[in-house]
Order: C-alpha cells, then sequence, then structure tokens
C-alpha cells in the first residue's frame, strides 16, 4: 500500500483514481500499457468494440479511441489521441456500451445517443450505413396516451442489435435478428420496440453478445406466479396429454411448437439438434410445461417414507449406460413393473450403479465418460450433502397426485427418467429464490404451497415461511412435482402406504425483508436468454435459437448478481462469488474443460477467496478475483495467441484453466472491459489507504456472505431436518433462530453485492449502505442475537446434543473449519455454540474498517464525524450483544441450578436473570424463624420463591422505593404492587444500594419495552435514576376479591390504578374510564353482560370512589332506560326513566326525585298503555299524597293519593263539566260523602259508592241552587313545582360579568345576555337546569297531560320556575335589583313622541318602558317561554276551544264583505276611510270592489303576534299594529288629529277581522296570565285592552 502524507486531501488522491491500462488479448505475460495519448483524467467507466473504445470520465465526457471508420473526418477515422465526442458535450453522460462497431450512450436525464456502423439499424436511424456523430433516440412508450418518452437506465450493444432498459425495468430493442426478442420478421427494426415477453416483469441489467441477449430478472414475488397455460401459445396445441389405460394413466407432455425454433437455418442443423435432445425441448419453450403438478395433497418433499435403506445419495445425476441417439422410446408396456417395494430397491440400486456423482461447486471434475445426453439435463451440480431420498419423494408425489388406485407413466422414455432423478436431485437453492422464484411456476405448486402452510399451522408451528428447507435441499421436490415414469406401475399397496405416511414438516423462514429489498440488489433473480444459441450460449441445453427471452431454468436460486455476454459465451456471476459460464469453449473461455457447454457450468477460477467482477471478450474471459492482501487479482482465460516459435500459426490454443495475470504493482482494478483483441481495466491508487479500506470491506463482506451460505446448508439445514428435536417450543425457536439467520445472510449477500458495484463507482464514503442505512444492519444483527440467545437460554444446544450428535460427529472438522476454533478437545456443542455466535463478531470489523476510512479524511470534514459515529455506533452495538450473550450464559447457568419444577414454570426464552438472592443478601421482614425466602430479579419479573410455591410479581407494576432509616429500616426496600406490600432486608448497605439499582433500572427497561440497546448515532445508553411512579401498564389481579381475576390496562400510581383505563372482568363485565387510587372515579363507562336476556347492562356517566355517583345514564339490558342523578350505585336525586318501547307490552315514562333506588318526592308519571298521566307525590315506588291523574277519555282527578290508589278527599271532573267532591277508597270508586255537580249547576249532596261510569250508587239530597248564589270556588290541592337541578357544577363555568358602580341598564342587557348564553349550553348549570325542567315541563302537559283542566296548574308552574330562577340569577348576580324595582336611565329617549291617545308631549310615558323595570318575567321568559310554548299554547287552544269556534266562525263570515263594506258596516267615521292606495309605488283609488288592501300593512303587523313568544313582545307587535294605522289615516288626513278611543275602536277593530289569526283567545289569555303586573295600566296596558275588546266584540258582532 503506499503510504503518503496525512496532508494529502481527497481531491488531490482522486487524480490517482481510474487510470486506464490496457492488455493485447491472447498473452498472459505480457505486461499492460496504458492508453496512448489520454491524460489524466479520471475514467468512471470504458467499453471496447472490436476495433474501437469509449471512455467515460466523472465529469460526463466521452472520448472515442481506435478505428473509428464512421467518423465524417478523414483524420479522425484512425486517431492517435482518444478524442471528446463533441455533439456529446453540455449533457451529463452516466454509462455508455459498445457493440461490435457502434456505440451508445446514456444522459442522466435519460436519453440514448448512438453512433457508429448502422449496417443493420442497430443505431436506430433508418437507411443510413453509418451514423457519424451521437444521435439522440427517441424511445416513447406507445400504450400512455399521451406519448410519453422512456427514460433509460442502462444500453447493451451486440453485433447488429441494441437493447436499452428503462426506468419503470422495462427492455427496448432494435436492429435486426432473432436476438431482439421482438415479434416480427421485418428487420431492421429502426424504431425502438419493447419486449413484450418481459414486460410487468423487473429486469435489473441485460447484456448483449454478438448475437444473443441476456436480461438478469427479479423472481416474481409468489403470489404472482402464473398458471401454466394449458395450450400451446403459438400452435394452439394441448401441452399435456392424458390417455387412460386399463389401470393406470399416460400423461405425456412431449409436445413440441414448430413456432418456437426460427427455420431460417438450415435443415440439417435443426436435425443435429434434435438428435442431441429428443424432448428436452418442450421444457424450454414452453416455460416448463413439465411442472405442471397435481398434487395438493400433501408436502411431498418433506415426507418421510421407508422404502428399505435405499443408498439414494449415490443417485445424484443418472446416466444411462447406452447413448440415446434420435428419438429413443420406451414404450410403457416393455418397462418392468414393481409389485412391491423390494423390486422398487432393485432397480433403484441398478440405478446407482451406473451413477455418476458429481460435485462441481467443490471443483471435482465430473467423469468424462457421461454421454451425449446430458446436455438434456438442466442442472448437473449437487453438493455432497444432499440427502433427501428422491425415491421417496417420487413416490409420495405419486401417491398425492393421482390417489391410491393409479400411477402415472411418462412417455418420453428412458431419456425422462434420467431427467426426472435429476430434478429430484438440484442443487441446493436459497431460500431467496425459492420464495419468489417463478420457476415454480404452475398454480398447482401454489396450491400445495397452500395446503403444507395449513398443515404447518395446524401443528402448531410457528412459522412465516411457505418454504420447506428440504424441499430447498432436492429444488426439484417442490418444483417438478409431474408424474415420472419411474413408478409407473407401483402397486396400489405400496401407492396406499405413501398416502397414509404422516409428515412431520420443518421450516426455514423466508428470507424477505422488504426494507433491505428496496435499498439493496435484489438476490432473488432469473437469467432469461434469447437469440442464436448455436454454440450454446442461450443455456437451455441445446444449440436452438430462440425468438423470445426464455428463462434458464438451472441458474434459478444461484442468486446471480451480474451477467456479461462474449461474443459467443456467456457469463453469470452470483452473490457467492462464484461464476457460472456457457456457450461456445473454443479456447477455453468458460474457465472450465467440462463437457457439454450448453448449460451453465461452474468456472473453476484457481482462487480461494471468488470472483467479484467479470468481463467477457469475443473468445476469452476475465475474472477479478479477491485476494488475501485485499488488492483484486485479475484472472484470463481463454485464446492464447501462438508465440513465434509456433509452426502452427493457424492453429490457435487456448488456456486450461483461467491464469492469474501479475498486476499487483499497477494499484486496486476497479473495473475490467474486454474487446476482440485488448482488454482494458481502471485502477485506483492507493492513497492514504482509503481504497484498501473499501476492499478490504467489500472482501471481507463477500467472504463472510459465503461463510455464512456454508453455515446455513451445511450446518442449519441438516439440524433443522433431523427427527426428535424435542418439544414443539424448541423447534420453534430453533426455526426462529434460522429464519433470523437467513434474513440476516441474505442482508449480508445483497450488501456484499451492493459493495462491489459501488467499487466500480465514484466511491463516495458517504454513499456507503453501510452508513447511510446503518439501522438495516443493526436491526438484524439485534433480532438475529436476540434469537438465539433465547435459544441458548432453553438449552437448546443441550437439547441438540442428543439428536445432532452423530451428524456433528461425521461433520466435526467441517465445525471446527467454518468456526474457526482450533484446540482439538473443545466440545461438539461449544463449538456449535460458537459458530451460531459468529455473526456478532463482524460488527467490530465493521466498526474497525470505518475507522480506518475515517482516518483517510480531515478531522474536521463532515465524512469523518460520520464514519467516527458510524464506528462507534456498530462496535457499542457489538459490546451490547456481547453482554447479552453474557446474561444468557448466565441465566442458563442459573436454570441449571434451580430446582426442575419451578424451571418449567418460570423459564422463558425472552426472560434474563439480572440477580439473585441465594447468598441470603435479602430477606423478608418479619419472616418467620424457618420459612426460605429467595428473591429472583428478571428483566421482565421479580418472582418470590419459597418451599414449593413462587409468586411472580411483573416488573411494570412493581415499585421500589428506599426505607429512611428514622423508619427504623436499616437496609431496608419497601416492594409496592397492585396486590401486595412487603419489606425487604438486605444484609448491607452495598446490597441496599445494588439491589435498588437492579430493580430499578429493570423495572425502566420493562417500560421502555424491548428498546434496551444503545440508540443509535450515541455511544451509550442514558440511564434514568429511576423509573416513573406514574406509568401505563397492563396487570392481572389475582388476590382482590372485587378484582379477582380481571384484567386493567391504563394508568398507575404508586401501585394503584390512577387516570385512564379500562378493567375488564372475565365474565365480560367491563369499565373505561378515569380511575383515582385504585378506584372508578371521574367520567367513565361500564357494562354488564345480561346472559338470560343476552344484552347488557350500559352506563356512562360519572363515578365516584368506586360507585356511580352523579350525572349519567343507564340503559338496561331490559330495554329501560334511566337518565338522572345517582349516588352510591343507586338512582338518586332528579331522573328520567324510560320503560319499554311503544310496541311493547307496558310503556311508560317517569320523571320526577328520586331516593335510594326509589321514586319520592314530587314525579309526573305517564302510562302509555292505560292511557293515564300522574303528577304527584311518590313515597317507596308509589303515588302517596296530592296528586292529579288525568286520562285520555277527558277524566280528571285531583287529591289524595294513598299506596298507588285514590283514597281520601278528592274532586274528579268528566269530559261534560260533571264534577263530584267528595270522599275515594280506591281508583275512580266513590265511597263516602261528597258532593256531585251538574253541568247545569245542579248538585246532589250525599252518600255516594261504585265506580265512576259504571253506576253509582247515591243517598242524598238533590239541590237546584239560587239564582242569587254566588259560584263557589273549587279548592285547589296542586302541589307548587319545581324539580331540583343537578347541583354538580362544572368545573369551569364561563365568566359572570361583574359590575362596579350604579345598576343600569347596560349593565341590566349584559346580564340578559349573559343568561341566553347559559341557557343555550347544557354544560353550563343554569343550561342543565333550564333543560331539566323543560323536560319536566313537556313530560307532564303533553299526551295524555294536554288537558284543559291543566291550564291553570301549567301557568302556575310556570310562574313558580320564574319566582325561584329569579332568585338563583340574583344570588349569581349579587348587584341585581329586587324584582319591581326601577332602573334608572342612563341617557333621555333620543326622540320626544307623542302620547298615542293623549296630545301631551313627554319623554316618559305614563309607566316605565317595559325592560327598565326589574321583572323576573321579562329578564327569564325570553329564555324559557320558547322552550316551554308548544305545550302550554295546546293547553289554551284545548281552554278556549269553544270560545274560538264562535270568534272563528264570525271573522270567515265578516270578511267576505269588500273593505268599505266593512269599515261601513263597522262604523269606521268616513274621514277615515282610505281613498287611494300605493301598489307596488303606483297610487290606485279605492273601489267598491276592492278587498283586503285598506290597511294593509297595520294587517300584516298584527299578524305577526302568532310569530312571537314572549307577552313583552306580542304587546311590542300591538302597539306597532296602532302606529301603523296611525301611520296610514296621518297619510290620507295630511294633517294632525288625536284619536278618540270611539274612533280608534272601529279601525282596529278592522285591522283584527282583516288580520284572521285563528288563535285569537288562547293568544289573549296568555298575555292577560303572563303580562308584567306594571303593564297593564301603562300604554301597553290600554292597547292590549283593545284587543281583547275587539276579540269579545267580534263573537257578537251579527250582520244586518
Amino acid at each position: 500500500m503506499d503510504s503518503k502524507k496525512k496532508s494529502s486531501t481527497e481531491a488531490e488522491g482522486s487524480k490517482e483514481r481510474g487510470l486506464v491500462h490496457v492488455w493485447q488479448a491472447g498473452s498472459c505475460s505480457v505486461t499492460p500499457e496504458r492508453l496512448p495519448g489520454w491524460g489524466g483524467k479520471t475514467v468512471l467507466h470504458a467499453a471496447l468494440g472490436v476495433k474501437h473504445g469509449v471512455l467515460l470520465t466523472e465529469d460526463g465526457e466521452v472520448y472515442s479511441f481506435g478505428t473509428l471508420p464512421w467518423r465524417s473526418e478523414p483524420a479522425e477515422t484512425c486517431p492517435s489521441n482518444p478524442i471528446l465526442e463533441s455533439a456529446l458535450v453540455g449533457q451529463y453522460v452516466v454509462t455508455v456500451a459498445t457493440g461490435s462497431f457502434h456505440t451508445g450512450a446514456v444522459t442522466d436525464s435519460g436519453v440514448v445517443y448512438m453512433w457508429g456502423e448502422n449496417s443493420a439499424g442497430q443505431c436506430a436511424v433508418a437507411n443510413q450505413p453509418y451514423v457519424p456523430e451521437p444521435n439522440p433516440v427517441s424511445i416513447s412508450d406507445s400504450e400512455t396516451s399521451p406519448l410519453l418518452a422512456v427514460r433509460i437506465l442502462q444500453l447493451a450493444c451486440g453485433e447488429e442489435h441494441t437493447l436499452a432498459l428503462s426506468l419503470s425495468r422495462e427492455i427496448w430493442a432494435w436492429g435486426t435478428g432473432c436476438q431482439l426478442g421482438l415479434i416480427t420478421t421485418t428487420f431492421p427494426v429502426t424504431k425502438p420496440q419493447k419486449v413484450e415477453h418481459l414486460a410487468g416483469r423487473v429486469v435489473l441489467q441485460v447484456a448483449c453478445g454478438a448475437f444473443h441477449s441476456l436480461a438478469l430478472v427479479q423472481c416474481l414475488p409468489s403470489q404472482d406466479l402464473k398458471p401454466v397455460p394449458e395450450r400451446c401459445n403459438q400452435c394452439s396445441q394441448l401441452l399435456i396429454t392424458m390417455t387412460d389405460k386399463e389401470d393406470h394413466v399416460i400423461i405425456s407432455d412431449s409436445h413440441c411448437c414448430p413456432l418456437g425454433v426460427t427455420l431460417s437455418e438450415s435443415q440439417a442443423e435443426i436435425q443435429a439438434s434434435t438428435t442431441v435432445s429428443p424432448s428436452s425441448e418442450t421444457l424450454d419453450t414452453q416455460g416448463e410445461v413439465f411442472e405442471n403438478t397435481l398434487v395438493q395433497n400433501e408436502p411431498p418433499a418433506a415426507t418421510e417414507l421407508n422404502v428399505g435403506n435405499v443408498q439414494t445419495a449415490s443417485v445424484q445425476t443418472t446416466s444411462f449406460p447406452q447413448d440415446i441417439m434420435g428419438t429413443t422410446e420406451v414404450s410403457s408396456a416393455s418397462r418392468p413393473s414393481y409389485p412391491d417395494t423390494q423390486a422398487v430397491n432393485e432397480y433403484v440400486q441398478k440405478l446407482s450403479d451406473h451413477s455418476v456423482r458429481e460435485s462441481s461447486e467443490n471443483g471435482e471434475k465430473p467423469v468424462p465418460s457421461q454421454p451425449l445426453v446430458e446436455e438434456a439435463i438442466p442442472n448437473l451440480h449437487s453438493p455432497p450433502t444432499t440427502s433427501t431420498s428422491a425415491l421417496n419423494s417420487l413416490v409420495v408425489s405419486c401417491a398425492s397426485a393421482v390417489g391410491v388406485r393409479v400411477a402415472a407413466t411418462y412417455e418420453a422414455g428412458a431419456l425422462s427418467l434420467k431427467k426426472v432423478m435429476n430434478f429430484y436431485n438440484t442443487a441446493p437453492c436459497e431460500p431467496g429464490a425459492l420464495a419468489g422464484s417463478s420457476s415454480i411456476g404452475p398454480e398447482g405448486l401454489k396450491d400445495s404451497r397452500e395446503e403444507q402452510v395449513k398443515q404447518e399451522s395446524m401443528q402448531g408451528k410457528k412459522s412465516s415461511s411457505l418454504v420447506d428447507i428440504r424441499e430447498e435441499e432436492s429444488e426439484g421436490g417442490s418444483r417438478r412435482l409431474s408424474l415420472p415414469g419411474l413408478l409407473s406401475q407401483v402397486s396400489p399397496r405400496l401407492l396406499r402406504k405413501a398416502a397414509r405416511v404422516k409428515t412431520r414438516t420443518v421450516v426455514l423462514t423466508p428470507t424477505y425483508s422488504g426494507e433491505a429489498d428496496a435499498l439493496l440488489p435484489s438476490l432473488r433473480t432469473e437469467v432469461w436468454t434469447w437469440g442464436k444459441g448455436k454454440e450454446g450460449q442461450l443455456g437451455h441445453g441445446d444449440v436452438l435459437p430462440r425468438l423470445q427471452p426464455l428463462c434458464v431454468k438451472c441458474l434459478d436460486g444461484k442468486e446471480v448478481i451480474h451477467l456479461e455476454a462474449g461474443g459467443y459465451h456467456s457469463l453469470a456471476l452470483t452473490a457467492k462469488s462464484q461464476v457460472y459460464s456457457w456457450g461456445s469453449n473454443t479456447f477455453g473461455q468458460l474457465g472450465h474443460s467440462d463437457f457439454p457447454t450448453t448449460v451453465p457450468r461452474l468456472a473453476k477460477v484457481n482462487s480461494e477467496n471468488g470472483v467479484w467482477s467479470v468481463a467477457a471478450g469475443q473468445d476469452y474471459s476475465l475474472f477479478l478475483v479477491d485476494t488475501e492482501d485485499f488488492q483484486p487479482g485479475l484472472c484470463y482465460s481463454g485464446r492464447l495467441d501462438p508465440t513465434e516459435g509456433d509452426n502452427l500459426p493457424e492453429n490457435h490454443s487456448g488456456t486450461k484453466m483461467p491464469v492469474l495475470l501479475s498486476c499487483s504493482k499497477l494499484g486496486y482494478i476497479s473495473r475490467v472491459t474486454a474487446g476482440k483483441d485488448s482488454y482494458l481495466a481502471l485502477v485506483d491508487k492507493n492513497i492514504m489507504g482509503y481504497i484498501a479500506s473499501l476492499h478490504e470491506l467489500a472482501t471481507t463482506e463477500r467472504r463472510f456472505y459465503s461463510k455464512l451460505s456454508d453455515i446455513k446448508s451445511q450446518i442449519l439445514r441438516p439440524l433443522l431436518g433431523l427427527e426428535n428435536l424435542g418439544t414443539a417450543n424448541t423447534v420453534q425457536l430453533l426455526q426462529e433462530v434460522a429464519s433470523r439467520f437467513s434474513k440476516l445472510c441474505y442482508l449480508i449477500g445483497q450488501h456484499g453485492t451492493s459493495l462491489s458495484s459501488f467499487l466500480q463507482g465514484i466511491k463516495e464514503a458517504r454513499s456507503l449502505v453501510i452508513l447511510k442505512h446503518a439501522s438495516l444492519f443493526l436491526d438484524s444483527y439485534t433480532e438475529y442475537c436476540t434469537s438465539i440467545t433465547n435459544f441458548l437460554v432453553m438449552g437448546g444446544f443441550q437439547l441438540l446434543a442428543k439428536p445432532a450428535i452423530d451428524f456433528l460427529n461425521k461433520n466435526q472438522e467441517l465445525l471446527q473449519d467454518l468456526s474457526e476454533v482450533d484446540e482439538e478437545n473443545t466440545q461438539l456443542m461449544e463449538i456449535l455454540n460458537t459458530l451460531f455466535f459468529l455473526p456478532i463478531r463482524r460488527l467490530h470489523s465493521y466498526a474497525k474498517v470505518l475507522l480506518k476510512l475515517a482516518t483517510c479524511f480531515e478531522v474536521t470534514s463532515p465524512e469523518y464525524q460520520k464514519l467516527q459515529d458510524s464506528s462507534s455506533c456498530y462496535e457499542s452495538l457489538a459490546l451490547h450483544l456481547g453482554r447479552k450473550r453474557k446474561e444468557a450464559e448466565y441465566t442458563l447457568s442459573f436454570w441449571k441450578t434451580f430446582p426442575g419444577k419451578m424451571t418449567d414454570s418460570l423459564r422463558k426464552p425472552e426472560r434474563r436473570l439480572l440477580c439473585e438472592s441465594s447468598n441470603r443478601a435479602l430477606s423478608l421482614q418479619h419472616a418467620g424463624r424457618f420459612s426460605v425466602n429467595w428473591f429472583i430479579l428478571f428483566n421482565d419479573a421479580l418472582v418470590h420463591a419459597q418451599f414449593s410455591t413462587h409468586h411472580v410479581f411483573p416488573l411494570a407494576t412493581l415499585w421500589a422505593e428506599p426505607l429512611s432509616e428514622e423508619a427504623g429500616g436499616v437496609n431496608g426496600l419497601k416492594i409496592t404492587t397492585p396486590e401486595e406490600q412487603f419489606t425487604l432486608i438486605s444484609s448491607t448497605p452495598q446490597e441496599k444500594t445494588k439491589w435498588l439499582r437492579a430493580i430499578s433500572q429493570a423495572v425502566d427497561q420493562a417500560l421502555r419495552g424491548m428498546s434496551d440497546l444503545p440508540p443509535y448515532g450515541s455511544g451509550s445508553s442514558i440511564q434514568r435514576q429511576e423509573p416513573p411512579i406514574s406509568r401505563s401498564a397492563k396487570y392481572t389481579f389475582y388476590k382482590d376479591p372485587r378484582l379477582k381475576d380481571a384484567t386493567y390496562d391504563g394508568r398507575w400510581l404508586s401501585g394503584k390504578p390512577h387516570g385512564r383505563g379500562v378493567l375488564k372482568w372475565p365474565d365480560g363485565k367491563m369499565y373505561s374510564g378515569m380511575f383515582r387510587n385504585g378506584l372508578e372515579d371521574g367520567y367513565g363507562e361500564y357494562r354488564i353482560p345480561n346472559k338470560a336476556l343476552n344484552k347488557e347492562d350500559h352506563y356512562v356517566g360519572h363515578w365516584k370512589e368506586g360507585k356511580m355517583c352523579g350525572q349519567g345514564v343507564y340503559s338496561y339490558a331490559s330495554g329501560e332506560v334511566f337518565e338522572g342523578c345517582f349516588q352510591d350505585n343507586m338512582r338518586h336525586g332528579h331522573g328520567l326513566l324510560r320503560s319499554g318501547k311503544l310496541t311493547s307490552s307496558s310503556p311508560s315514562m317517569f320523571i320526577g326525585q328520586w331516593v335510594m333506588d326509589k321514586k319520592a318526592g314530587y314525579g309526573v308519571f305517564d302510562d302509555i298503555t292505560r292511557g293515564e298521566k300522574y303528577m304527584g307525590l311518590w313515597q317507596d315506588d308509589v303515588c302517596q299524597g296530592n296528586g292529579v291523574v288525568v286520562t285520555q277519555f277527558g277524566l280528571y282527578y285531583e287529591g289524595n293519593f294513598h299506596l298507588n290508589k285514590m283514597m281520601g278527599n278528592g274532586v274528579l271532573l268528566s269530559e261534560d263539566d260533571t264534577i263530584y267532591e267528595g270522599e275515594f277508597s280506591d281508583d275512580w270508586t266513590l265511597s263516602g260523602k261528597g258532593t256531585l255537580t251538574m253541568p247545569n249547576g245542579d248538585y246532589i249532596e250525599g252518600y255516594f259508592s261504585g265506580e265512576w261510569g259504571s253506576g253509582i250508587k247515591i243517598t242524598g239530597t238533590y239541590f237546584k241552587p239560587s239564582l242569587y248564589e254566588s259560584d263557589k270556588d273549587r279548592p285547589k290541592v296542586f302541589p307548587e313545582i319545581l324539580s331540583r337541578s343537578q347541583t354538580q357544577t362544572l368545573e369551569s363555568l364561563e365568566f359572570i360579568p361583574q359590575h362596579v358602580g350604579a345598576f343600569s341598564v347596560e349593565k341590566y342587557d349584559d346580564i340578559k345576555k349573559y343568561l341566553i348564553k347559559a341557557c343555550d349550553t347544557p354544560l353550563h348549570p343554569l343550561g342543565r337546569l333550564v333543560e331539566t325542567l323543560v323536560a319536566v315541563y313537556r313530560m307532564t302537559y303533553v299526551g295524555v297531560g294536554a288537558n284543559r283542566r291543566l291550564l291553570q296548574e301549567a301557568v302556575k308552574e310556570i310562574k313558580s320556575y320564574l319566582k325561584r330562577i329569579f332568585q338563583l340569577v340574583r344570588f349569581l348576580f349579587p348587584e341585581l335589583p329586587e324584582e319591581g324595582s326601577t332602573i334608572p336611565l342612563s341617557a333621555p329617549l333620543p326622540t320626544e313622541r307623542k302620547s298615542f291617545c293623549t296630545g301631551k308631549s313627554d319623554s316618559r310615558s305614563e309607566s316605565p318602558e317595559p325592560g327598565y323595570v326589574v321583572t323576573g318575567s321579562g329578564l327569564l321568559l325570553p329564555v324559557l317561554l320558547p322552550r316551554l310554548y308548544p305545550p302550554l299554547f295546546m293547553l289554551y287552544a284545548l281552554d278556549n276551544d269553544r270560545e274560538e269556534d264562535v270568534y272563528w266562525e264570525c271573522v270567515l263570515r265578516l270578511n267576505k264583505q269588500t273593505d268599505l263594506a266593512l269599515l261601513g258596516f263597522l262604523g269606521v267615521q268616513r274621514k277615515f276611510w282610505p281613498v287611494t292606495l300605493s301598489v307596488l309605488g303606483e297610487n290606485k283609488k279605492v273601489l267598491p270592489t276592492t278587498k283586503d288592501a285598506c290597511f294593509a300593512s297595520a294587517v300584516e303587523c298584527l299578524q305577526q303576534i302568532s310569530t312571537t313568544f314572549t307577552p313583552s313582545d306580542k304587546l311590542k307587535v300591538i302597539q306597532q299594529t296602532f302606529e301603523e294605522i296611525s301611520q296610514s289615516v296621518l297619510a290620507s288626513l295630511q294633517e294632525d288629529f288625536l284619536w278618540s278611543m270611539d274612533d280608534l275602536f272601529p279601525v282596529f277593530l278592522y285591522v283584527v277581522l282583516r288580520a284572521r289569526i285563528r288563535n285569537l283567545g288562547s293568544e289573549v289569555h296568555l298575555i292577560e296570565d303572563l303580562m308584567d303586573p306594571y303593564l297593564q295600566h301603562g300604554e301597553q296596558g290600554i292597547m292590549f285592552t283593545t284587543l281583547k275588546a275587539c276579540y269579545y266584540q267580534i263573537q257578537r258582532e251579527k250582520l244586518n
């Protein structure tokens, strides 16, 4: 490494990056040259064609060099120095690509520029052989409207075609040939077209060979798998045929589509390729139709079936002894049949005799005598660890597919059998691919997976996976569930046996992590190829061309991360740093000498550390490999040009194995590019160790991934597959470990891949994923550590010891190798333990490398700070996880010594021991002499253990405080839990401090949840001194009799529920609301289920000290609802009870007073069924005392009640005004002395007995009253009514206006406004009061209560309200004067006006203006009356019914006359008759026919009396009417005048008649009853009297 001075900055160092070195192909010994004529610009990317190349510099400029025949200037066709492409100046180019003779570039805005040779349309220009300058290519998606330009990410160029990968991950193609993948026969294609076959898939990268194309595609998520079509897309023939023979079914998939092959090649070629693979074509062209599966019953690969001791490990890649040429068919009849298990064993044994084992992953050479037929086999490498029984899987798949009766046959002869065996023994595939690989293909498999998941869940095994670990092992087990010919005629008995086998499925969770996949490159990939395949460069096992992309199935699950295409060969780089190669191998360019080369094989690059970048030239390959000192080495494999001494120059030879070139002096190679005769490397100098540190990070991460993958496939998988792993719990924990391990492993793989591509870019430290998304790594490591420590605590390693001992003994060397343990005598379990904790060591390496990188920057720079912070972050997590491991080991050793029975109940995976008192350091105060008290503090609970019992106190609801020394508790700790309180005495003050600190920290951590991690970005966790006294927690009571087994979830304070919370009892009772000191207190909701009615009681309201207290609503399960006050869980105070609904048997309503759950005091009861309403006094739930009953039939009773019955003195009135006054003994039953008065005044005095309405027995005297006897006043026994309002005031009252100084009209108005506002809000006590009073009033006087007899009571009740509320208002406003006081005017009235009936001019009328005299009605009626008006006015209407009928008849009759006739009839003086009228601004003469036009404004004004509520408002309307009349008369007289009552009355009478007010009598009586007394003798009083006189006058008017 170059050690330069620290002062060298990054800027200086950057000049030493991207240096270009060029080699000539065909020679391994020549040292590279610097590119002639190239200056010092940093090159980011280079590309080489056959005779030319391009360089892309870091500032986005493009330079061309080599032979450039398309340039217009002759001097530029073969320039000595690289020349700048001036057409691209001003554009920032991000990537470049070259074909054989053409070039492309992509700018940062996603625009493609092409130039060079265009004979095949490869530059997307029509009819032009060359494109001399970079020319923009228009790519637009015709499916979008309007047309949108497609932005491009990457380009790849072949000899005659170009592919572009768009931002939306779709491929666009142009040029000539089947390698375009387009459905067209017209070439060249000069307008870029989308490759529809891959539309909708996420393409990650494209690569072009001379005449073939490759694409790296992300696997589909499992739910997107498309079912295999029934018919061929091209020729519409059935893909799978089924023939039913006597006792078996033949299923054939040998359909070969003629359209899947280009027919332009010679016929001989086709025949040649067909001989290679008789029926392989169908497998390829139709997207693996062979995969279609009928298995839906059981997960086949997981099934264990004992078919003798079949050594299936040897049946890895079975090859037949004879070469099968042409189309060898073996008919099903000629196959041997297998009557029993023995025969199957023998047959398999025979097969295994011919078997060939190969494990190319470990670099072993295969046996060369393999027949040609093997080209048809998609995958020929399997690790030696594969030990699943392929035959067993087959038997079961057949059994489950065709049931007990029928087995399948397979028509493609012995070759197919061979394929079948291989399908079941392919290399292990990474779970990543299984989770979402489209190779799974058909719908049937998805179904069988679903079935499998169901099975797993039934076995109670927690799993988030759809992937069986043994399925993974034999990839084909899950993917090739066809019905192969191997078991063409297995006996039904054997099949039945197979079908009955119970499976035990062990699952490895998928490695999918949404966040990681969004930020890092995906490893779940597939390789798709198309184009010409003459050299096998497509990798499908044949030499046929492909018109459309087809998936290379055997690369599924290999985690391919990058593709390269040479002239006629292809390379695929995997995340495990391996390279698969296929295609032309004339010069050994595939890196191996294996045969055949039509399927991908591992290249044997002789470097232990793996390959991280590749390049493919015309006939050679380059591999960038990791070396021990992290400096990349370059390997060459392919054509070797003859040296001068060779005799046969025309015979080119090639390398047998890739050769390592000596290039360590150059520096750190970041990228290689290959052309035809030369290849080029971009090299960075290692300034200040920066580049070396980056390479160290990348190399170690890739190696770490390989190690993790090995552990997963060689240790974890076999372990999970073992039998008798112990309890379901242990298996689940091991699965959890495996799952988290897989997830971590996948993340590391993704990170290694991203670092490889990072090294090929600008290499800015701040864009390192490990810095930008540190939380992703920290979380994954923490999750893994949690699962492995949980496994450790539960004694997982001890439990594994027995079932795994054989496996571990066999693989002892492997274990030691992987775990890096050197000592000989180490126990196997300890090695395994070390192995599982291995990943956590990696965090130290991250910290170390990040620190190294930080030292390359100035201390003040933001990069230094960021790298330094991240380094400490990883280091602190490593230390933290180390502590976690020690905690787990300490806990495990504790469980080993703890009594067995308690261990079972207390041992939990996530529970850790913090400290325990076995050393007698802590004892219970006041404990008995012989008692044993052992205290154990875990991270989630404090356990108090005695001889044979123990009690667990959850830490979330535990409060610990030291006892002061004064209290006598020298070293005492007071422990408070919801139901216990005890004192612990420690032996020394140090012990006390230790325990107090331990408990406080544990409680604090329990409250924070599992977040005891060091926070990201800071060095250590800041511990609170002590946990909060008030907290949120969940607790189940076990002791308290009232709360036994109830669960509380909410706020706590010092051991008691306090604040908002929810309390649930096991029987379904639930309280949700506020608590105080452990009891329900405040506002809350309570539900009690009623099992008998299958409904629930429901209370919403206020509570005090655990009981319902205050305002609330209680809905009973029976349907009753009580709204009102509660006290001590009982109805107490004012309340409304609704019983039943109108349709139910006994609907009723009660509103009134309650005492201790019973009706007592004044109340109104409406019995809707009987049509009766009771208003009066109650005691102990019965009517007792004075009361009134009215019925819907017009009966009215007023008097005494006893035990719900009319008893004692009372008055009864019937509808026809018959009155009985006397004694009663029962409801409506007269009994005793009394008087009966007839409607005409006659009455009977005497003794009465009998029920009213069904005959009464009378003994008495009949009287005719004298004409001069005055009417008797009947006694009134109705009580004064006022409901008690809710006395509880709200905590926050509205601000009450305060007044200082003399009381004025303004202040009076302020009070009025305040009252209106207060009464409008039910939250204000006055509003609540008014609301309650209105409810009582309406309840009383609506329905049956709408009885004219009740009018006087209703009016009295309103007056009673006014009087009492006025007292309350005076209490609120002490400065408000007494009722009847006059408020002095603050200013004289603005205008003088004449008194209406006298001529005197006066600033005051004879009585004060309304509102300036303080009265209860003036202040409160505006608030109350609008609410009470409907029931009150109805009573008035009923009471004045007869009068108003007479009045209305007269009004209708008199209104038939014209205006002038009516004025004359009423005796209005002529001078007051209007002569003209103003109608819409025009003056019109009053004609004899005119009707409803005179005094119209006064008539309209009077009609408004019906729209007002209060007497004062109604009086104002009357006053306004008089003024309107005066205005009309003044307008016609044109002179001043004085009204006399004789003149005024007839005119007013006319206005009243024309106003046609229907219930005028009710209006008049309402005003009379409720108007302020002081108004009666004022002006408004006189006007009201006039109106009243008019009302009575109208009733007496007679028309002549």
